[in-house]
């Protein structure tokens, strides 16, 4: 197993990486109160079915990742390889404006799982936010999506704010609240 950083050739590839994810879990959000004077309560708790994620790239990320492969913007790209095969591939590119490095993608093919490589492609991720003197990584992850959550609380990252409204106006409702996260880089 070797990660490397990706190329322009990897980037044909990065579709045929399967990067679902089940989750039995999500993080419940709770509101209550109304305007300035409302509460938040984030906890785990059990889906009512196992939902499962087909986490496709969007043309937004395609075209983030192949702007930080070929220079355009400045960033990290890296894919994990296994005997000839793309099993892995994160991506996260420099906002200087905020001082962070920005997760744009992070996908480990589903036979691949619990082998650190998700872990251990982040760590260079932080390290590159380190190396550039910048203040924190940021990535965010759907509150349904458990496994990922789950991951970057165990990296170290901490929950900073939640979007209620950022896929349709019952996100809420769907349990699929946009959770910000960031892992500060001392």
């Amino acid at each position: 197993m070797e990660i490397r950083p990706m190329t322009a050739e990897d980037m044909n590839l990065l579709g045929e990486i399967d990067a679902t994810v089940e989750s039995s879990e999500y993080l419940h959000v709770d509101r209550s109160g109304e305007g300035v004077e409302t509460i938040w309560k984030i906890q785990t708790r059990p889906l009512r079915e196992k939902r499962t994620h087909r986490l496709a790239l969007d043309a937004d990320q395609i075209f983030s990742i192949r702007q930080v492969v070929q220079g355009t913007e400045d960033g990290i790209a890296l894919v994990a390889e296994h005997d000839g095969a793309l099993v892995a591939a994160s991506a996260a590119r420099a906002d200087p404006a905020s001082g962070t490095l920005r997760l744009i993608d992070l996908r480990v093919d589903f036979d691949f799982r619990r082998q650190g490589l998700a872990m251990a492609m982040m760590f260079q991720i932080i390290q590159d936010a380190r190396d550039r003197h910048l203040r924190a990584v940021f990535a965010q992850a759907n509150a349904d999506c458990y496994p990922v959550v789950s991951l970057l609380a165990k990296l170290g990252f901490e929950l900073t704010g939640l979007d209620t409204h950022l896929h349709s106006n019952h996100d809420l409702v769907k349990e699929s609240v946009a959770l910000f996260w960031y892992h500060s880089v001392p």
